[in-house]
């Protein structure tokens, strides 16, 4: 017979029960060693309760069946705090050294054969390495072989595709793929050109730097891009962050914040902290997003009226609204609700559809090329509804723009125009480091002082905004993250070298991206091409867009960002969640948004602070299957410092006329204050002459609860055949 000290869960046990327990008392046992007798004509193991499997089904049983054995939880009597499994880390699972363990034999047929899991197999491979059965290797060669591994892995053919996404798609490129590149990009461009222009506006910055910031990250994604509709630029979100961070000092601070924003989220990149977006929760990021667009949408109320005055928070813009009331001016209004009715429209149209003639056509000859033309008619008529509805912001603009240059030429100026439009190239230059603003010269320092929280908001919610307009179009494929993160960082940061404002992947665009049949993220460069186009030649002509026509195209773009239409299923799935969702929109609206994001998010974790301070404790009396009456406990998740006296005190309340048995099945984690608490409550339990039995522990619970060195038995146990 061979002694063996259980840890908790032997899984297949049949031989150790709850009866085993509880017919003798804890005083005669020492540290709760038990034996178990191993049936030798089942060959059995000597060391695990299950059938040794690998001498008539190969090693790949065998390396089946010891992943079922449960050693964790078994140690060796004569080896002290020697765990047969966790000692190789799940390499031999049999013995943790050949010497010490020399009975570990197998009776098969009455023959005695040395386990081969122990001394026959000199190789047992897994994820950590090779686990040879005498040689187990050193700890310090490990880690210089995982080193070697991870440096021979970042300079792998894979890791380099990976990372350089064009190296992938670029040999299988050709004319098809770049046709429909082609018509997708310059589609895209007329998107981007008078959104850039308003999103300027909206960053309150002069038009030109809308348009700085539209074509360098273009070209960059198509390098480090991994997502082909994705299409880099200026959005609403990073506009208004940017307005609101600026506090009117001046473009130099838009740009440093871009090559800011850029070295966060390459950095993020690098050190894979995507998991940070997770503390985003849906409520948070609706309320955000719908408080954001409602932002947007008032600082653009204001031109709709042709009205000029400083502010550009919720209340303030409203309060000046109020007080310049007077000083409306009609024709402005007037194009400014005209062009949002006619965007409206035109967003529709692509929603057309087109009857077929042909289904009214008697069955006579020619039918079939009478079909045929039809077809055609209608795919083309299709396209060009389809075509009318994308290209609608740049239809809108362009036409206002002739009607001010009609008006001008009657030296008439009914609408407030968009002005002077610095013409030509931006200048390639480092981003500033230094600013001067009237008198004050700012230093790096200063500015980034000034910029403040801005600094890590915006890039997080930019990386947010890109990874869910990834998600939306990967058609279900894998979305790289961390990839994602690489190419939005890098974006930034050249961008700033062209004096772009902050960057980041739009939806409206990525839809018409999509919608045109991108093939690779090479679309972009003809984006970038229009973009560039745009600023040597036709700058000039931005002078007459009206103000008025530049709102209607940012309010009729963000009023579908206003996502208030899911507070109603957030309140019939969990009505608690709309708690972070109202204290999100009502602060980012009222106060500012970055402080929104992060009061959002303190709800949510108040939440969870609550739920894991306040675990359920379940106390139910049962019975065994030997007759043997008890009291179940049941804890349904990790005991922590905020739960520790909590738990206790639920437990001190159980019966006391039978024994406990308190199941940690569902206890992942604990920590010293739970330790201290599971201390006091078997004090409490040895003072009452109660017997408390700990059911199902993980050893690595186990080991924390052991850390407290109590003198007094500790009784832990598992049994497969739950009662």
């Amino acid at each position: 017979m061979t002694k063996y000290k259980l840890n908790n869960n032997v899984r297949s046990s049949s031989e150790v029960t709850l009866t085993s327990y509880l017919s003798g008392s804890m005083e005669g046992k020492k540290d709760n060693v038990f034996q178990i007798q191993l049936d030798p004509d089942l060959t059995k193991c000597n060391v695990c309760p299950s059938s040794c499997e690998y001498i008539d089904n190969g090693l790949a049983a065998l390396e089946k069946t010891c992943d079922k054995f449960g050693l964790n939880e078994l140690k060796v009597e004569s080896l002290e705090d020697v765990c047969l499994c966790e000692k190789y880390n799940g390499g031999c699972k049999l013995c943790p050294r050949s010497s010490p363990a020399p009975t570990l034999t197998i009776n098969l047929e009455g023959a005695q054969k040395e386990c081969l899991s122990c001394h026959g197999v000199s190789l047992y491979q897994n994820s950590n390495g090779s686990y040879p059965g005498n040689n187990y290797p050193e700890k310090k060669s490990r880690w210089r072989n995982n080193m070697t591994k991870r440096a021979k892995s970042c300079c792998s053919k894979k890791t380099l595709l990976r990372r350089l996404p064009i190296l992938a798609w670029l040999p299988d490129y050709n004319l098809s793929k770049g046709l429909a590149d082609a018509i997708a990009g310059l589609t895209v461009g007329l998107t981007v050109i008078p959104q850039a222009i308003a999103y300027a506006g909206v960053a309150g910055l002069p038009p030109q730097y809308g348009l700085y910031s539209s074509f360098m990250a273009c070209f960059v994604y198509t390098v480090f891009g991994s997502v082909k509709d994705s299409a880099i630029g200026p959005t609403a979100i990073a506009a208004i962050l940017t307005r609101e961070n600026l506090h009117g000092l001046g473009p130099e601070f838009a740009v440093l914040l871009a090559f800011l924003s850029g070295c966060v989220e390459l950095v993020m990149g690098i050190l894979q902290l995507g998991f940070l977006i997770d503390f985003i929760s849906g409520p948070v990021s609706v309320g955000f997003t719908s408080a954001a667009a409602i932002i947007i949408a008032t600082t653009q109320v204001k031109d709709i009226l042709g009205l000029n005055f400083p502010g550009g928070k919720f209340l303030q813009v409203w309060s000046g609204i109020y007080e310049h009331i007077g000083e409306t001016r009609l024709w402005d209004t007037v194009l400014g609700f005209s062009c949002i009715l006619l965007l409206l429209l035109l967003r529709k149209v692509k929603d057309i559809k087109i009857s077929d003639s042909s289904d009214n056509i008697s069955d006579v000859a020619g039918i079939e090329e009478t079909v045929s033309s039809s077809s055609k008619v209608r795919a083309g008529a299709s396209q060009a509804l389809w075509f009318l509805s994308t290209t609608r912001n740049i239809l809108v603009v362009l036409l206002c723009s002739a009607l001010a240059y009609y008006f001008d030429t009657k030296n008439q100026t009914p609408f407030v125009l968009t002005g002077t439009v610095k013409p030509g190239l931006p200048e390639f230059s480092p981003p500033p480091f230094s600013a001067t603003v009237g008198n004050h010269t700012y230093t790096f320092m200063e500015m980034t002082s000034t910029l403040g929280s801005a600094i890590f908001v915006v890039p997080l919610l930019s990386i947010l905004e890109n990874i869910a307009l990834a998600k939306v179009f990967s058609e279900g494929k894998h979305v790289d993250a961390t990839q994602e993160m690489i190419a939005l960082g890098v974006c930034n940061i050249v961008s700033s070298v062209v004096d772009s404002m902050p960057v980041s992947g739009a939806l409206s665009r990525g839809a018409v991206n999509h919608a045109s049949g991108v093939a690779t993220p090479a679309g972009g460069v003809y984006t970038g091409v229009l973009v560039l186009l745009a600023l040597q030649y036709f700058t000039p002509y931005f002078y007459y867009i009206p103000k008025a026509s530049l709102a209607a195209v940012i309010i009729a773009a963000v009023v579908f960002m206003m996502e208030l239409h899911v507070f109603k299923p957030i309140w019939r799935t969990k009505k608690l969640d709309i708690i972070p969702a109202v204290v999100t929109f009502a602060t980012c609206l009222l106060v500012r948004l970055e402080l929104g994001i992060v009061a959002g998010i303190a709800v949510n974790l108040l939440f969870l602070l609550y739920a894991s301070a306040r675990p359920s404790v379940r106390v139910t009396r049962a019975v065994s299957s030997d007759g043997v009456p008890y009291v179940l406990a049941t804890v349904d998740r990790a005991l922590s410092f905020p739960s520790a006296e909590f738990v206790r005190r639920a437990l001190r309340k159980a019966p006391s006329d039978a024994p406990l048995v308190l199941d940690a099945h569902h206890v992942q984690a604990a920590d010293f204050t739970a330790a201290k608490g599971i201390k006091s409550l078997i004090d409490d339990f040895h003072a009452r002459g109660q017997t408390i039995i700990f059911y199902n522990v993980k050893p690595s619970i186990a080991e924390v609860f052991r850390g407290q060195r109590h003198k007094k038995a500790y009784l832990n146990t598992s049994c497969p055949n739950k009662e």
